[in-house]
């Protein structure tokens, strides 16, 4: 039975290259896991995955041509029903074994094996294991069905359907071809390199040349993180020779690597005067339109000069770089024209613009949503003893670079062009840099705003998204979230958290909804689906923060609205919970929280009359005394110190549930009992619900 590597590759069209890696990891998986599935493999050595603008590639080591025979033992039918009262066939029997190709006389072989209650008979057989050359267009094809393709394409005349026209199939064991089809195309040893730089069609000796072959013969590296590597490479080694850095480049890199085959970094440079147009506005018109690597000086400022990532290795580049160059002046000619031409109207004169610009066809335009920014952000402001002016300010200008003719051109601009015109129009620093900074946080470590006056903007912009769509019914479902309420809610949650402001989650949410006009938000009871929805995004974010989750349920349950406050709570019950008296106080704690859920109506203060036992009159005393400087410590928000002169009851509180029984049938000396322990939850509670750290 012969072992070799084997090697599996689809050549195409130029396939998307955002989805290339993906396309060429999962493509490779599942043939690796087909294989596998089918014992073919002799070792578990693992597989490499390839992936290039044109091909999507698998070579696994030490592949069966055969996997090796095994042993299937089935469930034939239950003794009663197989065989007679003399131990002969049933004719049920028969025709099972007819159906199934197994002859009478194996009966015989049966085995009898207890199967629940009753005892059936059971067939052993050596079955022949699977073929490599039978099954590998099968697990191909599999494969081809499991990539994440959202829209299938055809080409010619056949039925085949792929991303991209698929041109050539290759499957090698070793040095020979495994027959098949997939995709209307037999297999074969014949592979193509580069469009321009290969000598041709390329005949693979072996499975194990594939990747030396490609790069020798076909100037392609196939191996997706090599190329990246070499890029990477390239691009650092340039920059520094230019005595320059490339700023944030990954996302860019990933994209290249999957649009060349045979990278060569080259070194382009413009006009000087272009660096009079904002660096974000170049910067974004560079990479997103033309995959270059913008460089920048020590103080990231950028230079007029620019990184080339080309598929062509010339010993003479001057016609590619001059190319290049050619290409990228009317492009940065058209930034220049949308910023002189948009400083020309001030960002006011532009708010009329809005009018018409449907924000959501129930909660009116970006015009209506401005107007409520407005008064929301000026009333953020106060709470915080800010300057509410400038918030107010800030955020009726924060939406009219929306109709300018650069963020038309370059969405992605928006609010940093906001801040340019801003400037442009003397509205000064602040509101300027609010302005800008109200989309923050964008994503997952983004930076927050800065300051009062570009916090309050920021709250108000995701706050009035947030209450205007759980208002009117559209809460995100699954995994879909079309308004970005998820990222609105954690931008909310971590600015108040992080940066930090003293401010009431629940007040916000009120101060939002009394913005919109009356009548608008219908959604029933939406206030607290809001709150419960906020407080599932923070329990995830201190989740991944990386907080242990009986703290996290302990300080939530209380459901705190001082988002501010909870990083101080989550300290100081991480610490309580490390006390050697914290089980026996949680333990306790649990045990009130049930009692008490049992009683109906209030309860009144304990009276010290009624107190009988020595352990009850203990427990009185202690929390009288001690109860001063928890609220003490409260006040100053010392939660640790608080929960640590907590822990020092443990004795009286073990000793009352000794000693004392609580539910006494004399009703008055029940009652009083019971209010003691409402008492002394109502002090043990005030940082987190300690019950929920008990184990039992």
């Amino acid at each position: 039975m012969m072992n070799a590597s084997l090697l599996v590759e689809l050549l195409t069209e130029e396939l998307p290259p955002k989805a290339l890696p993906r396309l060429g990891e999962t493509f490779a998986a599942k043939i690796f896991e087909g294989l596998k599935a089918r014992d073919l493999l002799a070792e578990d050595r693992g597989f490499r995955w390839f992936a290039a603008p044109r091909r999507i590639a698998i070579t696994v080591p030490h592949v069966r041509a055969a996997a090796p025979a095994r042993e299937v033992t089935e469930k034939i039918m239950p003794v009663q029903v197989a065989l007679d009262a003399e131990g002969r066939p049933t004719p049920a029997l028969l025709k099972k074994l007819e159906a199934k190709g197994i002859g009478a006389d194996a009966v015989a072989s049966f085995e009898r094996r207890p199967d629940g209650k009753a005892e059936a008979l059971f067939y052993t057989r050596t079955e022949d294991g699977a073929a490599l050359d039978a099954v590998l267009a099968g697990i191909v094809q599999d494969a081809v069905k499991a990539l994440p393709i959202p829209k299938l394409m055809r080409w010619g005349s056949g039925d085949a359907q792929f991303v991209r026209p698929v041109h050539k199939l290759t499957m090698l064991h070793g040095e020979r071809v495994v027959p098949g089809r997939v995709l209307d195309l037999d297999s074969d040893r014949v592979t193509r390199g580069h469009r321009f730089m290969s000598r041709g069609d390329i005949a693979l000796a072996t499975a194990e040349a594939y990747e030396p072959t490609l790069l020798a013969e076909g100037k392609v590296i196939p191996d997706f993180a090599e190329r990246r590597a070499d890029i990477e490479r390239q691009l650092v080694a340039t920059a520094a020779e230019q005595g320059a850095s490339l700023g944030e480049y990954a996302d860019l890199l990933d994209e290249v690597t999957a649009l060349v085959e045979h990278p060569t970094v080259y070194v382009g440079e413009f006009e000087a005067e272009f660096l009079a147009v904002p660096q974000e506005c170049l910067i974004l018109t560079m990479r997103a339109n033309q995959k270059y690597f913008p460089l920048f000086d020590a103080a990231g400022k950028l230079l007029n000069r620019f990184l080339i990532v080309s598929n062509m290795r010339m010993a003479d580049a001057s016609n590619i770089i001059t190319g290049n160059q050619r290409v990228v002046r009317p492009r940065l000619s058209d930034a220049r024209f949308f910023f002189e031409q948009d400083r020309k109207h001030t960002l006011e004169s532009r708010l009329p613009r809005l009018a018409p610009v449907v924000y959501h066809n129930k909660l009116g335009s970006q015009l209506e949503r401005v107007e409520r920014l407005e008064r929301l952000a000026a009333r953020i402001a106060t709470r915080l003893h800010g300057d509410a002016t400038a918030a107010g300010r800030a955020a009726r200008l924060a939406k009219a670079d929306l109709v300018t003719d650069m963020v038309g051109e370059f969405p992605e601009l928006q609010g940093i062009m906001g801040r340019y015109y801003a400037l442009n129009d003397k509205e000064g620093e602040v509101v300027a840099d609010a302005i800008q900074s109200h989309y923050q946080p964008r994503f997952a470590g983004d930076a927050l705003p800065a300051g009062n006056v570009a916090c309050a903007v920021a709250l108000a912009d995701k706050l009035d998204a947030l209450v205007g769509f759980f208002g009117i019914g559209q809460l995100p479902t699954g995994d879909k979230d079309p308004f970005g309420l998820r990222r609105a809610a954690l931008g909310v949650l971590r600015i108040l958290i992080e940066t930090p402001l003293p401010l009431d989650l629940a007040e916000l949410i009120d101060d939002a909804a009394a913005g919109f006009k009356p009548g608008l938000l219908t959604a029933a009871g939406f206030e607290a689906q809001l709150l419960d929805f906020m407080f599932e995004r923070l329990k995830n974010l201190l989740r991944d923060a990386g907080h242990a989750v009986d703290v996290i349920d302990a300080v939530l349950a209380l459901r705190p609205m001082r988002m501010d406050l909870v990083p101080a709570k989550l300290d100081a019950v991480r610490t309580f919970r490390a006390l050697p008296e914290a089980e026996a106080l949680a333990a306790a704690n649990k045990r009130i929280v049930n009692i008490l859920k049992k009683v109906e109506g209030e309860l009144p203060e304990p009276d010290v009359a009624l107190l009988q036992e020595d352990a009850e009159k203990a427990l009185f005393h202690r929390v009288v005394e001690v109860a001063p400087l928890v609220r003490s410590h409260m006040a100053n928000e010392d939660y640790t110190d608080a929960l640590c002169v907590l822990a020092g009851l443990r004795t009286a509180v073990d000793t009352f549930f000794d000693d004392v029984m609580v539910m006494a049938e004399e009703p008055m000396t029940r009652q009083n009992r019971l209010a003691l322990l409402r008492q002394l939850a109502g002090l043990m509670n005030q940082v987190a619900d300690l019950s929920r750290l008990s184990a039992s």
